[in-house]
């Protein structure tokens, strides 16, 4: 049996979704043992609910941060069973595998779902998801990804928020890539319950997601649960009981993200941590396009988070030996997940700088070279 050996004097950089490259501080903090009963521990959960709110452009009064353990699907799957009613209805607007996940959720717990569609290159249109909730008054709650993380595209939340509002419907929107890279008012949006990830865009390590709700929307709920251990209002009633989880919390992972929180703020908050992902998304495309690489979306609807490219046409690219090659180099990228074309993906998220960017172009050419690839730039349409 092989045992894999750890570096421990330098990381690979993550160009991925998550988990992601994180600041040394970061994982420094994780060196904490506390007690998930002790005040510390109680009083830097309250701490960070505050701050997860105040980063939603929204206050207390009128919303909430759950932390719920597990990834990000776990806070996903949190509010779909727990948020609808038992006659509910969820319409899923899907343009990517993570809108296609939210359907699967609802499905497995019976509850009655309606998935519409999009091309994975297009953005959700507000005007048809307007003519569908005219035409089907059953629909009780619309989800939405932000930034689907299958090709990076961004859609329109503020204006899907709109829609949804005239038809007095619940809104949930999935802002795992997103959050805390993108300016976001939950309110001027009309968002009900929005989900993340402490592994994502405020860097954090993984461990738990984190749920910002509506309180009037959340109480409105508090009989639908349909699980023990996912039943967001009891999640939620524990915290403001005695700011402590009903079961064993992330004390590590938490510990860090609180951390993380603070490097954001001392980063210059949202916009200047947006200003870093759009310079090293810029610059990633740009060499990537020198060397020959077409991406995958118009840039009108490329997000900063993620980027995906088609497979070049060689007869000498082969995407495994070409990931292998880069991650025995030091660099790290993902597979592609779209449905009829075949990409791979580069993150632009987590702790990167534009010095880490220009070593993976080197790889990238670098690899290419060995793999005896030579491409004409590409061109945008």
């Amino acid at each position: 049996m092989n045992t894999p050996v750890l570096n421990s004097w330098k990381d690979k950089a993550l160009f991925t979704p998550g988990p992601l490259t994180t600041s040394r501080t970061v994982k420094q903090a994780m060196l904490t043992d506390l007690g998930s009963r002790d005040s510390m521990f109680i009083n830097l959960i309250k701490d960070v609910r505050q701050r997860l709110v105040k980063l939603a452009g929204v206050e207390e009064e009128q919303y909430t941060a759950i932390l719920v353990q597990g990834s990000g699907t776990y806070g996903l799957e949190s509010v779909v069973s727990s948020a609808l009613p038992p006659q509910g209805c969820l319409l899923v607007l899907i343009n990517g595998h993570y809108g296609e996940r939210m359907a699967a959720l609802s499905q497995k717990y019976g509850i009655k779902t309606i998935s519409m569609t999009f091309s994975e290159d297009e953005p959700i249109d507000p005007q048809k998801v307007d003519l569908l909730l005219a035409e089907e008054p059953s629909i009780t709650h619309v989800s939405v990804v932000h930034c689907e993380t299958t090709t990076g595209i961004i859609n329109p939340i503020a204006e899907l928020g709109d829609v949804v509002r005239r038809h007095h419907i619940t809104y949930i929107v999935d802002a795992m890539s997103s959050f805390g890279a993108y300016p976001l008012n939950m309110a001027q949006c009309g968002i009900d319950y929005l989900i993340t990830s402490s592994n994502k865009c405020i860097e954090g390590v993984p461990g738990f997601s984190i749920v910002l709700a509506r309180k009037e929307t959340l109480i409105n709920s508090r009989d639908n649960a349909r699980t023990v251990v996912l039943d967001l209002y009891d999640q939620w009633q524990g915290l403001e009981k005695n700011g402590q989880f009903r079961f064993t919390p992330p004390t590590h992972a938490i510990i860090a993200f609180y951390q993380a929180l603070l490097e954001l703020e001392q980063e210059g908050g949202v916009e200047a941590r947006a200003e870093r992902y759009r310079q090293n998304h810029a610059v990633t495309l740009a060499a990537m396009s020198h060397m020959g690489f077409k991406a995958y979306l118009r840039p009108e609807y490329q997000g900063y988070s993620i980027t995906s490219f088609y497979y070049p046409e060689h007869p000498n690219f082969n995407f495994q030996s070409f990931y292998e090659r880069l991650s025995q180099k030091g660099f790290v990228i993902y597979p592609g997940k779209l449905t009829h074309s075949d990409c791979f993906r580069i993150g632009h998220i987590g702790r990167i700088e534009l010095s880490d960017v220009n070593g993976l172009m080197s790889a990238i050419q670098q690899t290419l070279d060995e793999m005896q690839i030579n491409l004409p730039p590409c061109i945008s349409d």
